[in-house]
């Protein structure tokens, strides 16, 4: 028998992760131990047969968002993210692609030609694209190890029966070393197993299982989690040594962790300064201006479209305002060259700037 130990509502901010019942917002449990929240996500296959690469064949990491515009008319293209190359089947002339599926595509039994890109360059294309099916995927395991178990989760547990142990919908709070809220994960759940703890007294080891709204936390981005956990960067620039795929996912982390937080808008007429030393992809476009209007781990818009919501108020900004853009000669050299998910191309760098004008902040380049 679990004894009660603590009234649920000293429980928020006990341990690093909160498990929340999300129609009443009404405590599950608390711990400092979550095995299943980082691990590898699961990725699509596809081989791409008949592979003539544009510019030097596709190594490692292809990029965060890798479109492939079908041939075929009316066909829209579609996304792979965080796309790796596993190089050439042997003895073949295929590329294998892998990367996280976008839920628009590739269209069902889709076999044609494709050309694909980056979004800044072409990198090739092949005669024939093909789909490899995975296996069936089991159900994923979320273990919160020492957990606290609130009033409803002893309830349940004590019950012990299917309905019981059927959660339904939940969020898993996660938090820093300061106990403010860092971000957290929506999910569908029921308990598989429980048992006690050997990280304490009264504390249990809870098995769920876990349909994730969100992929887990893939290992590249665990150092940089693991950094956020001792709080939010004190200092403006620091991701500036990371690469690209690297700063998307500190873009993700600033995202997620400034849009669960109240805004201040500063009065009209605040003048703002941007560091674009370090703005060579689309990441640090945004990573920068965040700081430059928020302050070190700031946020002001992921894309185009982010962008001009945060420009209409509550991300720490009213219009009108001036921003002195320093070695703006950087992004213009990166960003001038982008491509479309159909592959028309565009200047990233002026529609910024447009974009800015638009909603009322004067840009100054230096």
């Amino acid at each position: 028998m679990i004894s009660r130990v603590h009234e649920d509502s000293d429980l928020r901010g006990y341990g690093r992760y909160t498990l929340t019942e999300t129609e009443h917002d009404q405590i599950l449990g608390v711990c400092a131990e979550a095995d299943g929240l980082f691990g590898p996500p699961r990725r699509g296959t596809y081989e791409l047969l008949g592979w003539v690469p544009e510019d030097g064949d596709v190594q490692g990491w292809a990029g965060s968002r890798v479109w492939l515009v079908p041939d075929e008319e009316p066909l829209d293209a579609w996304l792979i993210e965080d796309a790796e190359s596993c190089g050439r089947l042997p003895g073949t002339d295929s590329l294998v692609l892998t990367g996280l599926d976008d839920y628009e595509g590739p269209p069902e039994g889709y076999r044609g030609s494709v050309r694909v890109h980056d979004g800044r360059r072409w990198l090739g294309s092949c005669r024939e694209f093909a789909r490899v099916l995975p296996p069936d995927e089991e159900t994923p395991q979320l273990v919160l190890r020492g957990l606290l178990p609130g009033d409803l989760l002893r309830a349940a547990l004590a019950k012990g029966t299917r309905r019981a142990l059927d959660l339904e919908e939940v969020a898993l709070e996660i938090h820093d070393d300061q106990g403010e809220l860092l971000t957290d994960r929506t999910f569908w759940t029921e308990i598989r197993a429980w048992h006690p703890s050997s990280r304490g007294k009264d504390l249990i080891d809870l098995e769920l299982d876990a349909r994730l709204l969100h992929p887990p936390v893939p290992d590249h981005a665990r150092p940089l989690w693991e950094r956020w956990f001792t709080g939010p960067p004190a200092a403006p620039g620091a991701w500036t040594a990371l690469d690209t795929r690297r700063r998307g996912a500190w873009l993700d982390l600033v995202r997620e962790h400034r849009c669960r937080r109240p805004h201040r808008d500063r009065p009209a007429g605040h003048a703002y300064e941007l560091d674009g030393r370090h703005i060579t992809d689309e990441p640090s476009l945004y990573l920068a201006l965040g700081e430059a209007v928020n302050g070190p781990g700031g946020y002001f818009g992921g894309c185009l479209a982010a962008l001009d919501d945060c420009l209409r108020g509550t991300f720490g900004y009213t219009a009108p305002a001036t921003l002195l853009w320093r070695d703006a000669a950087t992004a213009r050299e990166h960003l001038s060259h982008a491509l479309t998910p159909e592959g028309g191309t565009y200047d990233l760098f002026a529609v910024v700037l447009d974009a800015l004008a638009e909603g009322g902040m004067r840009v100054t380049l230096a």
